[in-house]
C-alpha cells in the first residue's frame, strides 16, 4: 500500500510540474508557509485562501471584514482583496490623458507591482511581524528544499545577500501569483464566450444591463476591453469613492480613530482630493468573496447594486441588512458623483445584475455561490 501511495504521488508532482514552472512551484510553496510569519502561525494563503478566491475566509471575530495578524491580536482596518487577477494590474502610476491613478497593490496602491504586494505582509507588524528581511531570510535558511531551490533559480550565491534574496523570495511568490491557476479564465461567463454556455434569461438581462451605459454605472469602472471580449478583468484599474460608509463594528473590534484616507494613504500620493478613493476591484469572482466595499461593510452581493442604485433612486432609501437608512460616506467631499450616474433599477434588475455577476466566478469556486 505504501509502494502504491509513493508512486501515486510522485504521479502527482510530475503532473503538478508540467502546470508550474520550477519558480511557480517554489512560489506556491513559499505562499503556503506559516514558518516566515514571527510566531510561525500565518501564511500569505492564511488572507488568500485559495479555497476561497484568495481572500480571508477565517472567523476571526470580525465576521471577515478584516485580517487578524500573526500576534493573534492585531486587525487591520481593511479586507484583504482578492489575488485573483491580480497580476493584470498595472505598475500604479498617473494617467495624465485620464488625469487619474492606476494601477499597483492593495487598496491604496502602495505596491506597485506583484513582488512589492509579496513582500510587505511579512514585515508588516500588524500582519506577519517578521522583525526585518535577514530573519526571513534565516528561516529560509531552516528549510532545505529551499536552500537548493533558491541556489538553482537565483544562483549559488544567492544567501550572501540578505536583499537580494528577500527579492528573490518576493519574485518567486509573485511568479505564482501570475500563473494561470490564480487566473485561469474559466467561469460560466468565459465559457460563454466560448460557445461552452448558454445564459438564462436573467443573466442575459443582467449582461446587457451590466454593458450599457445608458442604464447603469457598471461599464464606467468596471470594464476594460469592452463587452464579450475575451480576458476582461472587470475592473479599470482606477481609483474612486462611492461614498462607502465606516464599518462601525470593525472600527469597535480595532479601535482606530482616524478616518481612512484611502489613496491619499500611499506614499506616492500627496493630492488632497485623492483622499477617500480606492482602487476599483475586479469583478472576478466576486459572488465569492464577501463582504463587500474595502472595509467590508456590507455582507450580500445584493446589498451592493441596492447602494449604488441609492445615488439614482429616492426610494432605495434603506440598507436592507440593516433595516435603517445608509450610514453617512465615511469622507463625502471626493465622491465620484458623475460616474454614479444611472438610471434606476428595479427590483428585477438588481436580481438580474447580481445573477451576471455570479457568471464571473472560476469554476473551481462554483460550489460557493449562495442562491
Amino acid at each position: 500500500m505504501t509502494k502504491i501511495i509513493m508512486i501515486a504521488s510522485l504521479l502527482f508532482v510530475n503532473i503538478y510540474a508540467n502546470q508550474l514552472t520550477q519558480e511557480q512551484i517554489l512560489g506556491k510553496t513559499l505562499f503556503f508557509d506559516k514558518n516566515l510569519s514571527q510566531n510561525r502561525t500565518q501564511a500569505c494563503a492564511t488572507c488568500h485562501n485559495p479555497d476561497s478566491g484568495f481572500i480571508d475566509d477565517r472567523d476571526n471575530g470580525v465576521a471577515k471584514m478584516a485580517s487578524m495578524g500573526d500576534n493573534g491580536t492585531s486587525i487591520g482596518d481593511r479586507s484583504a482583496p482578492t489575488a485573483s487577477y491580480a497580476k493584470f494590474s498595472p505598475l500604479f502610476h498617473y494617467d495624465k490623458k485620464e488625469k487619474a491613478y492606476v494601477g499597483g497593490q492593495f487598496w491604496d496602491g502602495r505596491a506597485s507591482t506583484l513582488e512589492d504586494q509579496a513582500g510587505g505582509p511579512p514585515l508588516n507588524p500588524d500582519e506577519m511581524g517578521m522583525m526585518g528581511k535577514k530573519e526571513v531570510v534565516n528561516r529560509l535558511l531552516e528549510n532545505l528544499y529551499y536552500v537548493s531551490s533558491f541556489k538553482k533559480l537565483y544562483g549559488n550565491e544567492i544567501f550572501n545577500n540578505p536583499e537580494k534574496a528577500f527579492e528573490a523570495l518576493t519574485k518567486s511568490i509573485a511568479s505564482f501569483e501570475r500563473s494561470d491557476e490564480v487566473s485561469p479564465f474559466d467561469s460560466k461567463y468565459d465559457r460563454f464566450l466560448r460557445d461552452e454556455y448558454d445564459l438564462t434569461a436573467l443573466e442575459d438581462l443582467g449582461k446587457a444591463l451590466f454593458f450599457s451605459n445608458n442604464n447603469n454605472s457598471c461599464s464606467s469602472c468596471h470594464v476594460l476591453k469592452g463587452e464579450d471580449k475575451e480576458g476582461e478583468t472587470f475592473t479599470n484599474y482606477q481609483y474612486h469613492n462611492i461614498g462607502t460608509p465606516v464599518n462601525k463594528d470593525l472600527r469597535t473590534k480595532n479601535g482606530a480613530k482616524r478616518l481612512d484616507d484611502g489613496l491619499l494613504a500611499n506614499p506616492a500620493v500627496t493630492d488632497k482630493t485623492q483622499r477617500g478613493k480606492y482602487k476599483v476591484p475586479t469583478l472576478r469572482n466576486v459572488a465569492v468573496t464577501g463582504p463587500y466595499m474595502h472595509n467590508g461593510v456590507f455582507s450580500d452581493l445584493k446589498t451592493v447594486v441596492e447602494f449604488y442604485d441609492k445615488y439614482n433612486n429616492t426610494q432605495r432609501s434603506i440598507n436592507p441588512e440593516t433595516g435603517k437608512k445608509w450610514a453617512e460616506p465615511e469622507i463625502e467631499d471626493t465622491i465620484s458623483k458623475e460616474e454614479l450616474k444611472a438610471k434606476k433599477l428595479t427590483d428585477r434588475k438588481v436580481e438580474a445584475l447580481v445573477a451576471f455577476m455570479k457568471l464571473l466566478t472560476d469554476k473551481k469556486y462554483e460550489h460557493l455561490i449562495k442562491e
